[in-house]
């Protein structure tokens, strides 16, 4: 049995606990976004995959990542961009209709965490 100090530290594990767990953003399938942008526009999710097609400078830039189920660009700004054929994990917010260097994409993955 637990006595009050006991339960008082389980309580705070358990409340640290649920604080990440409803920190971390939702990994998803490429495909489920590309199927249904509209349904995770604006929301923060996590994808990985392959990194390629990548370009960009001075620390902004585009890439796009292939998880297997498809394809997605991923905007970085201020992150850097990863290696063609890096293996990576990217936090950000889906966005609809974006523009960079020219050239326009339907649905981005826009960048809000370093790539790991």
């Amino acid at each position: 049995m637990l006595g009050r100090s006991g339960k008082i530290a389980l309580a705070v594990v358990i409340a640290m606990a649920m604080f990440g767990i409803v920190g971390c953003p939702t990994g998803v399938s490429i495909a489920d976004i590309n199927k249904n942008p509209a349904r995770f526009a604006g929301k923060e999710v996590a994808i990985s995959g392959t990194a390629s097609q990548t370009f960009g400078g001075l620390g902004n830039g585009v890439y796009q990542v292939d998880d297997g189920t498809g394809r997605l660009w991923v905007f970085s700004q201020n992150f850097g961009v990863p290696g063609n054929d890096a293996k990576v994990r990217v936090v950000g917010r889906v966005q609809q209709g974006f523009s960079f260097g020219g050239r326009s994409f339907g649905v981005i993955l826009r960048q809000t965490e370093r790539v790991r």
